[in-house]
């Protein structure tokens, strides 16, 4: 019944697919590299990263991006999927070495490869290193502190996640969606679409209350489509951290209604979101291109993760007949 769903709202979403070209190549470049930065990938790990498919995933947030930069967000969204295993699997770390995982990362990015923490090492450390290389070298100090304070966010809503699941206390919807906006990495993606751009919206603009609202329904409609791709696994693992298991609890309802209940939600939302987008005021001819470059980001990465969801190898979904 999920899958049908899944596929129902893929046909039914009004924003168009893409996809670089440069994607497939810059998967091999991947499955070719981490190895050499000292990752613990044998064959079967790194056919899983394969099946996985990041690069493709980058590919269809970034289809614009050239095939250097590809490579480095590419690079960078690898590091955001290990670190959410390590956070959010099976043998997910403790909150305190996520906590401590979270100031090593921000110390990185703020102060450069030479500066240190002991709560971050080894070949982790080196892929962020080598990923970071680029937006480091060639982005203004106000996109760096950007992308930092979304990564600072992300980190933290793991930490909260690992903090709760630790207490056995599941989230009520309210508390979830607002979690849920962190722990998603979206926040994280969207500075990105400036580095691929290669302009840089003024903090102003970034932070317009409409295009920040319109990052938060992009940000809802992508993890609650991913909410009902992993909700089976979910069940098992998350403690009550999907949005279906949350509704459920909630209101006391069987979860194959909870299920339709985030079906209507995010079409609800998927409808807004496009009124939001149609909504955004000219800002003047300087900024008017940068900005529908902006929006044109958060939609591909709506569009992009539903995609991704249904071919890669990390969600186990049939294909559709």
């Amino acid at each position: 019944m999920v899958e049908e769903l899944l596929w129902s709202l893929r046909s039914a979403c009004p924003i168009p697919p893409r996809l670089s070209p440069y994607a497939e190549g810059v998967q091999d470049w991947l499955l070719e590299r981490l190895p050499r930065l000292g990752l613990p990938l044998g064959a079967e790990a790194l056919h899983r990263l394969d099946r996985a498919g990041f690069a493709r995933y980058a590919g269809r947030l970034y289809p614009d991006a050239s095939e250097p930069d590809l490579r480095t967000v590419a690079a960078l969204f690898t590091w955001f999927f290990l670190v959410d295993d390590a956070c959010d699997g099976p043998d997910r770390l403790p909150s305190e070495q996520i906590r401590a995982l979270r100031r090593g990362t921000l110390t990185l990015l703020h102060d450069g490869p030479r500066r240190r923490h002991p709560g971050f090492g080894g070949p982790l450390r080196r892929l962020l290193v080598e990923a970071w290389r680029a937006p480091r070298r060639r982005m203004p100090a106000r996109w760096r502190l950007r992308f930092a304070d979304a990564v600072g966010d992300h980190l933290d809503g793991n930490w909260r996640e690992a903090v709760a699941k630790e207490s056995g206390r599941p989230p009520g919807v309210d508390e979830y969606v607002a979690l849920r906006r962190a722990t998603s990495a979206a926040y994280v993606s969207y500075p990105l679409i400036e580095f691929v751009g290669g302009r840089v919206l003024p903090d102003a603009v970034y932070h317009h209350p409409l295009l920040r609202r319109i990052g938060a329904l992009g940000n809802d409609l992508l993890s609650w489509y991913n909410d009902l791709a992993s909700m089976e696994r979910d069940r098992v693992t998350s403690g009550g951290h999907n949005l279906v298991l949350a509704l459920a609890a909630e209101r006391n309802v069987p979860v194959a209604e909870a299920v339709e209940l985030v079906a209507e939600r995010w079409r609800d939302t998927m409808g807004h979101f496009q009124a939001q987008c149609r909504a955004v005021p000219s800002f003047g001819p300087a900024l008017d291109g940068p900005v529908a470059t902006h929006l044109d980001g958060v939609a591909n990465a709506v569009r992009g993760t539903i995609d991704w969801t249904l071919e890669s190898a990390r969600y186990p979904l049939h294909p559709h007949p």
